[in-house]
């Protein structure tokens, strides 16, 4: 199954490499805590799962995890080591009592870094806003607790908007000791913005092979005969961005263009399949095809939905 069909793949975005940025400043400056915070479908989650194959890559030695953050009625201890432990990769993870479930998942991620040969672990935490302040001291508690058999734990809190929201409600009620070890620094993650933005995602597709190591690129994979003769998406990038553009306007957004990228991927995604039996070594994706792309892609659909989510945060802060 390829990887365009199951939707099961990552390209590198101008917002991943600036997420990369923030990481490896925090590394660098022994920041233990970080923000990165915006809208909803713009690509957060699929940034850590790049992030972690990437670091992977780079930094062997370096420990990472990513824990999805439950929405739960009432926030207990035991599920939420729970929860933990599981994403940990702890089996039996509901086993013991919440004192035990603590030095498990302790025991874990030391034994991680031993084996790995590095004090150091990275902890992503998906959907960060669902959290509670005890949650947020439990997670601190748990830095402490390996900071002090020398593992130092970074921890990125991953959300939407409200995340920067709760940050900012922290710091007037005086809770500082949460803020200046979870939340020092903060990134804005955002979508893509310009036409330079669009050619770089683009670009991913000509460059990213299914099977790796092969030359069967994304887009060869879907017009092989088009690409053996120079095509390549990021010549449409201009097409695309004016296609985004004339919807954004036809539906009177207001606000500054900033495609989702499950917009844009979704519409590359429409491009690619809609073309592939009309391949032949001239063929190039008409304007028409990319409209038809984008009035599909959900952008609208995706932008209204956040500027209601911004409207009610702007009440709250």
């Amino acid at each position: 199954m390829h990887p365009i069909v199951t939707g099961n793949y990552r390209i590198a975005t101008p917002a991943i490499q600036a997420f990369l940025e923030l990481i490896n400043r925090c590394l660098r400056y022994r920041t233990t805590g970080a923000l990165i915070y915006g809208p909803s479908r713009i690509g957060k989650t699929r940034s850590i799962e790049y992030l972690r194959l990437l670091m992977a890559e780079t930094h062997p030695k370096i420990t990472t995890y990513h824990v999805q953050a439950e929405h739960k009625p009432r926030h207990a201890e035991g599920p939420f080591f729970t929860n933990l432990l599981d994403a940990v990769g702890c089996p039996d993870p509901d086993r013991g009592t919440n004192p035990s479930k603590r030095i498990r998942l302790i025991s874990k991620i030391r034994e991680a870094c031993t084996k790995n040969g590095s004090g150091t672990a990275i902890m992503f935490v998906d959907e960060a806003q669902r959290l509670a302040e005890n949650e947020y001291e439990w997670l601190r508690d748990v830095q402490d607790h390996l900071d002090r058999l020398q593992i130092k734990l970074f921890m990125f809190l991953v959300g939407q908007q409200e995340l920067y929201s709760i940050k900012v409600n922290m710091q007037r009620a005086g809770r500082t000791q949460i803020v200046a070890r979870l939340m020092v620094d903060e990134l804005a993650f955002f979508g893509i913005r310009n036409v330079h933005d669009v050619a770089s995602c683009l670009s991913g597709y000509g460059e990213t092979a299914f099977p790796q190591k092969t030359d069967w690129t994304f887009t060869r994979f879907y017009l092989p005969e088009a690409v053996d003769d120079g095509y390549a998406l990021i010549q449409d990038a201009q097409i695309l961005w004016d296609e985004f553009v004339t919807l954004h306007n036809k539906a009177s957004l207001g606000s500054k263009l900033e495609i989702p990228m499950e917009s844009f991927t979704r519409a590359v995604e429409i491009v690619l399949k809609e073309s592939e039996l009309q391949d032949r070594p001239d063929f190039r994706p008409s304007r028409e095809m990319w409209r038809h792309a984008v009035r599909n892609s959900g952008y609208v659909q995706a932008r209204v939905a956040t500027a209601r989510i911004l409207t009610e945060l702007a009440k709250l802060v």
